[in-house]
């Protein structure tokens, strides 16, 4: 099920999304209430412990797995309210995916050339417009001379990058790379992913990746944290000039305001402070202060100084 998208509106939009996994008698919340928004032609990194949820979203953003609850739309598609059939057209019309495990990317008994025109193939497109585009890629991935090579034959590195044009053969909307340099070296990974962001800036593809590589994360404009089932943190970077005329870095981490009002701080702040089952908010005229409860056993003597609610000319929140 599809509704017009138009080129203002997010590739991603997810509301509310909850997903639980019943083992036996137990029931598992992988996902509690996660909102996402993902604008087109970006190249976002999904970071997270192990359990934390980033796996499962991949998974219903990809079709393969429907919420329990929730909103899900990309690129029109409501995603939770398709059939079968419909996610499977989904998945070769709208999607891209690049996997960490090679056997889940390439066929062993197909050269590189036949397994990019694969997609293509299932989606009945001629002959020849089959060879233009593969072409095309393996040109963009550096690999034309190796067209004829069976996976075997090429190094990790080779067919990660083979991989990717298959991921663009049928020219997606959005590519969705699960850890996709986990069982690279460090060298390769950094080649792989250079790649994914040179296709991102060429051809305008959004690019969702999910790894636990810091490398990889840091290199991406926008890096979302996701910890026990809710988006906790975005990181945004941007270029910036010194006085001298080079380039830089600026990094900097917000947490993510849901759309009840809900935010998670982040841990090592919680940690530092002290934090505990709950904190005063003071309201100032440009900021929100947090400060630890003062009847909490350990609280220091800065909390116990704490302006009351309502001081420094702000209102006091209800």
């Amino acid at each position: 099920m599809s509704m017009p998208a138009t080129a203002t509106e997010p590739l991603i939009e997810c509301d509310g999304l909850v997903k639980i996994f019943k083992v036996a008698d137990l029931e598992v919340v992988a996902l509690q209430g996660l909102d996402l928004i993902v604008d087109r032609g970006e190249f976002v990194a999904i970071v997270g412990a192990s359990g934390s949820g980033k796996s499962t979203l991949l998974s219903i953003l990809g079709g393969l797995d429907v919420p329990s609850a929730g909103r899900v739309v990309v690129d029109g598609h409501l995603v939770a309210e398709m059939d079968a059939a419909e996610r499977t057209g989904y998945r070769r019309r709208v999607l891209g995916f690049v996997w960490q495990q090679t056997a889940r990317n390439l066929l062993p008994y197909l050269t590189a050339r036949e397994n990019v025109e694969l997609p293509m193939l299932l989606e009945g497109i001629s002959r020849k417009r089959r060879r233009a585009r593969s072409t095309e890629l393996l040109e963009l991935i550096g690999l034309a001379d190796r067209a004829d090579h069976r996976p075997g034959a090429l190094s990790g590195g080779e067919q990660q990058r083979v991989a990717v044009s298959v991921a663009l053969a049928n020219e997606p909307a959005l590519v969705l790379a699960d850890e996709p340099t986990g069982e690279l070296d460090t060298a390769t990974a950094r080649e792989v992913f250079d790649l994914l962001r040179d296709v991102n800036r060429r051809l305008g593809v959004t690019i969702l990746v999910v790894t636990h590589d810091p490398l990889v994360a840091e290199q991406v404009s926008r890096t979302i944290a996701i910890r026990d089932g809710r988006t906790s943190t975005e990181t945004l970077r941007r270029r910036a000039l010194t006085d001298a005329g080079d380039h830089h870095v600026i990094a900097e981490e917000y947490a993510v305001l849901d759309r009840v009002g809900r935010l998670q701080l982040p841990r090592a702040l919680v940690e530092a402070l002290g934090l505990h089952r709950r904190v005063r908010l003071v309201l100032e005229p440009d900021h929100i202060e947090i400060w630890p409860d003062a009847s909490d056993e350990g609280a220091d003597d800065d909390a116990a100084n704490a302006p009351a609610n309502g001081s420094g000319g702000g209102a006091a929140p209800s």
